[in-house]
């Protein structure tokens, strides 16, 4: 098996690809541009391959201080409970730590909790909840 790390976005139709996987568009409010421009905004992506096949990718929306979000966690269902996620997710908090941030926020898919919580992620305190609005 042929395991690549890449510090780096994939082809747009690769991204597409997996993304497409996960299910997160299905109402269709994104088009693949749209996706694609989104993580080309990102701050650090590691994009892992697979026999030059794209298998999982994550990335960072960060200010580079103390403003960082993990984004986009995402493995193909073929290649799940394999520890592709895990490796994804250690590559990018080892990336904080290299440029010393300190916090790194996230938001879980529905059911992942726990996934996090093994690489070290808490709950918010019930006393300060994550909050949002959709526009």
């Amino acid at each position: 098996m042929d395991v690549e790390f890449k510090a780096s976005l994939p082809k747009k139709e690769e991204f597409i690809g997996l993304h497409r996987t996960t299910g997160w568009n299905a109402k269709g409010l994104y088009t693949d541009d749209q996706l694609f421009k989104a993580i080309t905004n990102s701050w650090y992506a590691v994009s892992v391959y697979l026999n030059d096949e794209l298998i999982a990718f994550g990335r960072i929306i960060s200010d580079g201080i103390y403003q960082t979000l993990i984004c986009d966690v995402m493995v193909h269902p073929l290649y799940q409970k394999h520890g592709f996620g895990k490796r994804v997710v250690e590559n990018l908090l080892e990336k904080c730590r290299v440029e010393n941030i300190k916090w790194v926020q996230l938001f879980s898919a529905r059911g992942k909790q726990d996934f996090y919580k093994k690489v070290g992620f808490e709950e918010r305190d019930i006393e300060a909840p994550g909050m949002s609005i959709f526009l």
